[in-house]
């Protein structure tokens, strides 16, 4: 009986050719959402196979996580603009900036859901860093005296000023322009904040 031939080992991409792969998952991500992407559709973008593909994940949701996890998280409250005012638009602004990012974070936020490692990853790189930056430049605030430590609101200012981005994304599919983001945190974070 013929010796068996042993299997291949398996090749390992370079971290230039893994970048690219990543490159090309965000790019299908941002076009067609996280439901319609496939690993047909990355392995064509990367110009690589399917076979290539599965031998390094297991599956879409593993892909995508990584590829995520390979663009790292949101940059934190690296500015203090002196305002708390200041600081949300900032912080509001950059968040609402970035159209492939959203589009990314909007098929992602509906996954999330449904995939209990998207959902990780979105707390990991996003939903964390953001809402730790809203705690300090609210902190900001209450240490310049511009902010009532005791407001009942304090807690629900990242939610308040995230949920508007988010909303305003999906009934108006588009980004929410400077202005209402300024209009939004003048009417209603700031006084919900008891801050005039």
């Amino acid at each position: 009986m013929p010796a068996s031939n042993p299997a291949p080992p398996r090749r390992r991409m370079t971290p230039e050719r893994v970048g690219e792969l990543y490159d090309a998952v965000i790019e299908v991500l941002a076009e067609v959402g996280y439901e319609a992407l496939t690993i047909d559709a990355v392995a064509a973008r990367a110009r690589t196979s399917k076979a290539t593909l599965y031998r390094q994940w297991n599956g879409k949701t593993e892909l995508v996580a990584s590829a995520l996890r390979h663009i790292g998280p949101v940059p934190g409250a690296e500015f203090d603009t002196g305002s708390l005012r200041g600081d949300l638009i900032a912080l509001a602004t950059r968040g609402a900036r970035d159209e492939r990012d959203t589009s990314v974070f909007r098929a992602m936020n509906e996954a999330a859901s449904r995939e209990p490692l998207l959902h990780e990853v979105l707390r990991e790189l996003i939903f964390d860093p953001t809402m730790h930056a809203f705690n300090a430049a609210v902190e900001r605030a209450v240490e310049r005296g511009e902010l009532a430590a005791d407001s009942p609101a304090i807690e629900f200012t990242g939610h308040m000023v995230m949920g508007a981005i988010t909303a305003y994304a999906v009934v108006e599919n588009r980004q929410p322009e400077t202005d209402f983001i300024v209009r939004y945190i003048d009417a209603a974070v700031l006084p919900a904040l008891g801050v005039r």
